[in-house]
């Protein structure tokens, strides 16, 4: 299997006893975008609480990734194994679902898929849906094991800056990246980390769903060159998955995600010297 799978191919599985369905919808977007299918979902999915469960509540960014015991004790609430195979999907189509799958690589677990157009290309294929509920399940025997490979810190991307020995891609909007947009986050000025490039998220989406591969590889290929290691940031961590996975189905193999990401390095550095 791919990194995405279709919305034939889930409701051609859905009796796998093995598979996990999992929601990630959240509220609203950075910018205040909603979606009208916040009360739907697909039949037997399971609701991945992103904000509240799934995010590190100690920390003052928003999404960060939790510990590895905290993402072990909510996937077992979520009735998780450690065979589970595991399909992430959200209600804006691709949004919040590429975030979830990385976050499960991140803590050890391969068997995981996004599924490509979300809840909007099931409904489009006229698969049945269901209505939003809170259920408990059996507790699954889950095991975290955090690949730390597969983050970044605000101090290894300070480091990078003298360095260079990895391209940080910014999925940001171009207006915010280049300091002439403001910020959903009102206290932070805009701007880029020096050397970063930029894709924002929606160049590698097309009505809900990622670009051909084909059309995929020639965005990074304008963008990048193939001898560095990419490594993937945005304005929380989130929107920064829809690219790294964009980069993953057509490009260059990196699950390297700033996790701090644009609202950590603006708090942290002078702003006069990042624009």
């Amino acid at each position: 299997m791919e990194e995405v799978v279709s919305a034939n191919w889930l409701h051609e599985n859905l009796l796998d006893e093995n598979l996990i369905i999992l929601d990630a919808s959240i509220n609203s977007t950075a910018n205040g975008k909603t979606s009208d299918l916040s009360l739907i979902t697909v039949p037997n999915s399971r609701y991945f609480n992103l904000k509240n469960n799934f995010s590190d509540r100690e920390n003052p960014i928003p999404n960060t990734l939790p510990n590895e015991s905290q993402f072990e004790y909510e996937c077992r609430r979520l009735g998780i194994n450690k065979t589970s195979k595991i399909v992430v999907f959200d209600n804006l189509g691709i949004y919040s679902s590429p975030r979830v799958w990385w976050m499960f690589k991140a803590m050890g677990h391969n068997d995981v898929y996004v599924l490509n157009g979300g809840l909007p290309e099931w409904i489009k294929n006229g698969f049945e849906t269901s209505e939003k509920k809170t259920d408990k399940y059996k507790t699954g025997d889950f095991k975290a094991s955090f690949q730390r490979k597969h983050l970044k810190s605000y101090h290894d991307i300070l480091e990078n800056v003298t360095t260079k020995s990895y391209t940080v891609i910014d999925a940001r909007s171009e207006g915010r990246f280049k300091g002439i947009e403001k910020e959903p986050r009102k206290h932070l000025k805009s701007g880029h980390i020096p050397n970063s490039i930029n894709i924002p998220y929606n160049k590698v989406l097309e009505k809900g769903k990622f670009r051909t591969q084909l059309e995929l590889k020639r965005i990074f290929e304008e963008k990048c060159t193939n001898e560095k290691d990419l490594v993937f940031s945005c304005g929380s961590g989130l929107t920064a998955c829809i690219v790294m996975m964009a980069s993953e189905i057509s490009y260059k193999k990196s699950k390297q995600i700033y996790d701090g990401s644009w609202t950590e390095w603006a708090e942290l550095q002078n702003l006069k010297n990042v624009v």
